[in-house]
């Protein structure tokens, strides 16, 4: 299913009634598979696969390369067999409520920025586009307001702009009296604790639920009711990727239809987390935010589609004031948690009962928002939860031993017994803090998710990718092999690593890094594995459990990041965890690491059946927040004075909203006039061309210095055997063909050549928005000076070529791809093409051709690391093979880790190491695309 296309109705073969007993409930666990079934056309989301029946997660994992193969294979298809909610009355309209055009979207909102009236200027209410784009800057990309101000107050400046504003507080009365409102306002409010009144800033959140819900940007994309998706005929193979596709939705759904058909269910999303609104000293803020569930995750991760509002400010507090410590911690669990419930109390009546809320194309629909996840790290994931510090915040499993080995799917804290705990406040007082202690929480008081209807806050909390993952489990995985490994060698192989556009290049190592952010251990994971292939352990022992338990993690961390699941790429998930814990012995032994009794790692058992109940991991990944803290909270405190800040941060977010959502509706105007479109969605701009060349060359060169400055050795035999391939395909023996290319006549002494390639390459798993592409370069340049005069080193990268150039040709594994360093790339002269590709239209010939030297892959990868070792290919008297191919044919780039043995040779540096070393490994994870395609 396109995720840019309104929901398909059902079209599928009708084959009985089905009554509510049939749905699958993943809370009471019972199956059942409705024989509704369709076949989805081909859609941008991807494809899964499921359990075998009998078969569980937990059972034998088969790492090999043929499991990841048919698990890539299933989790790559472009169709899904889709088998809809059996309910029709599931996400429909309200039964006698018509559908009213224009009350809703951009006719309402033109109607009321019109007063009524029909207004001819798109831009109203600022007088022209100059004064609107003007306007628009100084809100969302400007300067601050005195900044601005003084720019007008230059003289004649608004005056010859004919700007309909003099400074920012008449531009600011503009937004606030004249533009009608989108999110609703802030409301401040005062909460007493332990004696001391604190404030907080919040929204009604059952507004925020209807501005996005309502929103005429989404009204095409919204996902109204739970699915199950399979990549096969049979339904063997479950398909996870946005947050309907999981079972939390099918169980809601199925439990509001028994108690009233009709329900849509809206799952609430919350995140809340404390940043730092300065560099050095302690000035903080509190922000919560508000998402929901029925907006696809690639408009969810974008803060520039406006998937997301804040909610809140709470109180960043430290209570310095109370000098227990014990006591802070309550104080400041039961602040959070009364601000919350006071947030989040209109939750509590319209989830149980139903809400009437209109989508953007005027459809009004029974809505039922529910908490479905809170998004945070470790700390916020204990404050929530009430749990301890250094245990599960999902499950009961002891401190004492987690991480001790891998639990699939372990069961979640039982929510009645902490439910009754909490009852007894009102009953018994004294017996409080006994009764919370026996069912495993701190005493909270009356904590937000007590009272929220189908709630259960212990499944609502999700993996966190960055936190536990880049900043936890692998941070820890760095220091072991630092205490395991020479930093001395460790480092001297980073410095000799070739470069890679997608590979960070740590010049000094990595033992002397400090503070590492996430992206910096990203950058890291990349590189790891092949920083300790062949090195040696103290005493002389056996590396090889070591390297097996970072493969696995490694291979966890990837595999987490899927933006589509099967239930084939599950087993791999936990099979790859377990093997972590089969290997993990090996720090043990070596003194380094005495337990490994870690939350976060603990925290992999439960990714599964997150991913199961809720989607992928990118529904719900913290990066996410972080990048709302800049554009929704650190921007509006530097708009700010820094005195009494909180009421500047909330005017300046609601007016920068009014600007967003006015840009909007300006857009619509523009493109559709105002009478045709009743949703305001824009055309999709096409996605830009796989590869992207520049319109000119760098450089126009001589054959003679192709051979003696690009190392081009082959250059003319190569591109006659070329020339020959095209105009004479008959000709299969390499023998008539080196007949054929020699004599051909190259009537041309230059060539333009080109110094860069770049890639914008699809998700191999076809998930999420077309235009989000991930960015890939290739450098091909010999040594050159540049503008200051000092001379830069030659750089040829290496690179994965398609085994075929057929159209829409897609490479699944090594068995389809060859490893080849680029020479050089470059364009032949068009008045050579009619000489040497007589009769062949110059549409059909290549635009750009490059020279490479190729390289041999072993056929399986290395049963201990999973890499696959690679070698240079030569003729039988040692001479590089090498040809001439498209451009097109080139995959993206590769990395290629050098076989450093048990010591690095001080003479290869990251300049020489493809010429000086012989063998090398295929680095697997350089980046998400790449862990898709090589296996």
């Amino acid at each position: 299913m396109d995720l840019d296309s309104a929901p398909i109705p059902f079209q599928g073969d009708f084959f009985g009634d089905h009554t509510l007993t049939q749905v699958e409930d993943h809370v009471n666990g019972t199956c059942c598979v409705s024989p509704i079934v369709f076949l989805c056309h081909l859609h941008l989301r991807s494809s899964d696969t499921t359990t075998p029946p009998g078969q569980s997660l937990s059972g034998p994992v088969d790492f090999s390369r043929s499991a990841r193969e048919q698990a890539e294979k299933s989790v790559s298809q472009r169709r899904t067999y889709v088998v809809p909610y059996p309910v029709p009355s599931a996400g429909a309209p309200i039964a006698g409520v018509r559908a009213n055009r224009w009350d809703s979207g951009y006719r309402s909102y033109q109607h009321r920025i019109s007063d009524g009236s029909p207004s001819i200027n798109p831009y109203a209410p600022f007088a022209s586009r100059l004064d609107w784009e003007i306007a628009l800057w100084a809100k969302t990309r400007g300067t601050g307001s005195t900044a601005f101000s003084d720019l007008l107050a230059i003289e004649d400046v608004a005056e010859k702009l004919s700007l309909s504003f003099k400074n920012s507080g008449e531009l600011n009365r503009i937004i606030d009296s004249k533009m009608p409102p989108g999110p609703p306002p802030f409301q401040r409010h005062e909460v007493s604790i332990a004696g001391e009144t604190f404030e907080m800033f919040f929204r009604d959140v059952l507004e925020c639920i209807k501005a996005l819900f309502g929103d005429p940007e989404f009204a095409p994309l919204l996902l109204l009711t739970p699915e199950r998706h399979y990549s096969d005929e049979a339904h063997t193979d479950r398909v996870y990727f946005d947050m309907n596709t999981g079972k939390w939705w099918w169980a809601q759904q199925k439990r509001l239809e028994k108690q009233a058909p009709g329900a849509t269910v809206i799952p609430v999303i919350i995140s809340s987390d404390k940043t730092q609104l300065t560099q050095f000293g302690s000035k903080v803020a509190y922000p919560v935010y508000l998402t929901i569930g029925n907006l696809p995750k690639h408009i969810r991760c974008k803060p520039s589609r406006q998937g997301q509002i804040l909610l809140a400010y709470l109180p960043a507090t430290r209570m310095q004031h109370v000098s227990n410590k014990a006591s802070r911690r309550r104080v400041l669990a039961n602040l959070f948690h009364a601000c919350l419930s006071h947030a989040l109390a209109p939750l509590r009546a319209a989830g149980a009962d139903g809400i009437p809320i209109m989508s953007g194309d005027g459809v009004t629909r029974r809505g039922h928002p529910l908490l479905a996840c809170y998004v945070g790290d470790y700390p916020e994931q204990v404050l929530v939860t009430g749990c301890k510090t250094g245990e599960c915040p999902k499950c009961p499993i002891p401190a004492s031993t987690l991480g001790d080995e891998h639990i699939p799917s372990p069961p979640l804290r039982n929510l009645p017994h902490v439910l009754d705990a909490l009852a007894t406040i009102e009953q018994d007082p004294r017996g409080y803090s006994k009764a919370c202690s026996d069912a495993g929480i701190k005493p909270l008081y009356h904590p937000f998710w007590e009272s929220l209807p189908h709630a259960n806050i212990y499944m609502s909390i999700t993996p966190d990718v960055l936190h536990q993952l880049h900043q936890g489990v692998l941070k820890h995985l760095i220091a072991w092999l630092k205490d395991a490994f020479s930093t001395e060698e460790l480092d001297a192989r980073c410095q000799r690593l070739p470069p890679n556009h997608n590979a960070r290049h740590f010049g000094k190592g990595i033992s002397c890094l400090s503070r590492v952010t996430g992206q910096e251990h990203a950058h890291l994971c990349r590189i790891l594995l092949g920083l300790v292939i062949h090195l040696r352990l103290p005493g002389g022992r056996s590396p090889i459990q070591l390297l097996r338990a970072t493969r696995a993690l490694l291979d966890f961390l990837y595999l987490a990041q899927y933006p589509t699941h099967t239930s084939t790429t599950l087993r791999l998930l936990d099979g790859a965890i377990k093997r972590f814990h089969d290997n993990k012995q090996a720090f043990v032994d070596l003194g380094i690491q005495v337990h490994f009794h870690l939350p976060k790692l603990h925290s992999a058992d439960h990714y599964s059946v997150s991913i199961e109940l809720f989607g992928t991991t990118d529904n719900y990944d913290t990066q996410f927040t972080e990048r709302l803290h800049i554009v929704l909270t650190k921007d509006g405190w530097r708009a700010s004075n820094h005195k009494d800040e909180l009421p500047q941060m909330t005017r300046w977010v609601e007016r920068k909203e009014k600007m967003l959502r006015h840009s909007n509706y300006v857009n619509w105007r523009l493109q559709a006039g105002g009478v045709t479109d009743t949703t305001g969605t824009l055309v999709a701009d096409s996605p830009p061309a796989r590869i992207q060349m520049t319109r000119h060359p760098s450089a126009v060169v001589r054959l003679g210095d192709i051979v003696t400055q690009y190392g081009a050795k082959y250059f003319r035999d190569t591109l006659s055997r070329y020339i020959v391939s095209v105009t004479h395909p008959h000709l299969q023996s390499a023998r008539m063909a080196d007949l054929g290319a020699s004599r051909i006549y190259l009537n041309f002494a230059k060539v333009p050549v080109f110094h860069k390639i770049k890639f914008a390459l699809p998700d191999p798993h076809d998930v999420g928005d077309p235009n989000a592409l991930s960015q890939d370069a290739v450098h091909i340049c010999p040594v050159r000076e540049n503008k200051k005069g000092r001379i830069l080193r030659s750089r040829f990268d290496t690179v994965l070529v398609r085994s075929s150039l057929e159209p829409g040709y897609r490479a699944r594994g090594m068995s389809d791809l060859r490893v080849a360093q680029v020479r050089v790339v470059f364009s032949l002269p068009p008045h050579s093409l009619p000489h040497l590709f007589p009769g062949i239209l110059p549409s059909t010939i290549p635009l750009h051709l490059a020279y490479v030297e190729w390289f041999s892959c072993s056929s399986a990868p290395d049963p201990d690391h999973g890499l696959f070792k690679v070698v240079r290919s030569r003729d039988p008297h040692g001479a590089r093979i090498a040809s001439v191919i498209p451009v097109e044919q080139i995959e993206r780039s590769c990395q290629l880790f050098p076989d450093f043995g048990h010591t690095v040779n001080r003479e290869w540096t990251s300049d020489n190491v493809l010429e000086l070393c012989s063998t090398f490994y295929l680095n697997t994870f350089l980046d998400k695309h790449t862990y898709k395609v090589v296996y």
